[in-house]
């Protein structure tokens, strides 16, 4: 099965199947996230570390550190492919990628702070699966938003549309919250950076070394210890499903600090 699957890619452009063609394996995209558990845990989804205890918080802070290296650094040569600034009004021309630096998170997400899991702040890194060719379908007006959307997720992109002329931001929009009553009383304040969600402008990913998904750092400002929260993030944008069953449009995650 896999000998066939690997038959149908080009593995010096791109893959004969993509999303949106009659063939395509995927048409929605995944999320991942980090850090990730120790190897011998390796199906789990529990991020479960002692606090004040070093040598247990240090394998959270090096599977981020591992996660974040790529994205270090200030060149614009990325894999012999140049790297152009992108804004909303300016998407990357073929043979070109947008930049994502480590620098651009904030507070306690970054190498320098070992990513909060010494400040009782703990965070972890979110982007979505490559997908060649898929191209987000985002959000225009405020009345597009769907009803199952958290309500602080509304209210953050009417700020962001109120500082843009009226205009919401082309995004793919990211919440994160407890998946139940009690694991949303116990989960606490949550900060995002460098935005709430992924800028479309990343999309689509058309296999061009040197490119870098964008990247959602979520920070938890001192979650209750001692109790395991269960934690759901999403994507949001019009062409992205949310199903639980395949973990398609959505992460789940446990968290636990002792």
């Amino acid at each position: 099965m896999m000998a066939v699957f690997y038959q149908t890619l080009d593995t010096n452009h791109l893959p004969k199947y993509t999303p949106g063609d009659g063939g395509s394996l995927l048409r929605n995209p995944a999320m991942g996230f980090r850090p990730l558990p120790r190897q011998k845990n390796v199906e789990s989804t529990l991020i479960w570390y002692k606090n004040g205890d070093n040598d247990d918080i240090k394998h959270w802070v090096e599977s981020l550190n591992d996660f974040i290296k790529p994205y270090e650094g200030n060149s614009d040569q990325i894999s012999g492919q140049h790297v152009t600034d992108c804004t909303s009004g300016k998407v990357p021309e073929e043979g070109t990628v947008c930049p994502f630096q480590d620098k651009w998170l904030t507070d306690k997400c970054k190498k320098s702070e070992s990513w909060g899991y010494n400040r009782e702040s703990p965070c972890i890194l979110l982007k979505l699966n490559k997908m060649i060719k898929w191209v987000p379908d985002v959000y225009e007006t405020m009345e597009e938003l769907p009803e199952g959307m958290p309500k602080s997720l509304k209210d953050h992109i009417r700020e962001k549309m109120d500082s843009n002329q009226g205009k919401i931001p082309k995004m793919i929009w990211v919440s994160c919250q407890g998946e139940n009553p009690a694991d949303q009383e116990y989960i606490g304040p949550i900060r995002y950076s460098p935005w709430q969600g992924f800028p479309a402008y990343f999309f689509p990913y058309l296999h061009t070394p040197g490119y870098l998904p964008p990247i959602v750092a979520v920070q938890f400002d001192q979650p209750m210890s001692n109790v395991l929260i269960n934690i759901e993030c999403r994507a949001w944008a019009k062409n992205i499903k949310h199903d639980r069953q395949n973990r398609l449009g959505l992460v789940h995650f446990e968290l636990l600090k002792d």
